[in-house]
């Protein structure tokens, strides 16, 4: 028969035991814990090595003259240049035939006036929010996502507009185009276009009918 004694150091032992235990295994959360913490900003340091980088303007366009400066190239003049000296025509609309300046423009945005999107206080040198608010002519894609809501949000998520670089910021930069570096802000819709044949398939029969067919 075990003594008393001998009976109580064994229920003692079992409490240090699990003491020890419960010790160990907190500690063991809290190593992966802060491994995984750890692997987190890792990834985080590792993806912010490169950004993604969005086209701008560089700044206010600019009107080619008749004049040539001495390398024979067109000299240019800015918008408030001329518009400046004259009240702003807050009826002309795009579309309408100007007969003094930007004959050039062809435009087919809406029933849109040319103050809609120009700011006519400004002399035209910045962009005019709906609200009447001026942006500068480098923030242009907030101007287009005014309307063009939808469109924006593709953008926002990748479905929509041009780009070139790295996916996988770990690995590079990732450069996007802005609204106009595919879109003429005049007149932004894309022609229809006929799409070319398909290609032709090297391994059909001869008899089958489909070698040098189109894709339909």
């Amino acid at each position: 028969m075990l003594s008393p004694w001998f009976s109580l150091f064994r229920k003692v032992l079992k409490i240090l035991f699990a003491v020890i235990a419960a010790v160990c295994s907190s500690c063991s959360r809290t190593d992966n814990a802060e491994k995984t913490n750890t692997a987190a900003v890792e990834a985080a340091i590792v993806e912010a090595q490169y950004s993604t980088f969005i086209r701008k303007p560089a700044g206010p366009p600019t009107v080619k003259t008749d004049m040539l400066d001495h390398h024979g190239s067109p000299i240019s003049v800015a918008c408030n240049t001329c518009h400046t000296t004259r009240p702003a025509n807050h009826e002309a609309k795009i579309g309408t035939v100007l007969l003094q300046f930007h004959q050039g423009i062809k435009g087919a945005h809406g029933n849109l006036n040319c103050v809609a999107c120009h700011h006519p206080d400004e002399g035209y040198q910045s962009l005019r929010l709906a609200n009447g608010k001026s942006l500068p002519y480098t923030e242009v894609m907030q101007l287009c996502a005014q309307c063009h809501g939808p469109q924006y949000r593709d953008y926002q998520h990748g479905a929509h507009g041009g780009m070139n670089g790295y996916w996988d910021l770990s690995r590079g930069n990732r450069y996007r185009n802005n609204c106009i570096d595919c879109h003429n802000a005049h007149a932004p819709k894309f022609p229809t276009l006929q799409p070319a044949p398909g290609p032709i398939n090297p391994h059909a029969s001869q008899t089958s009918g489909m070698q040098g067919a189109g894709h339909e």
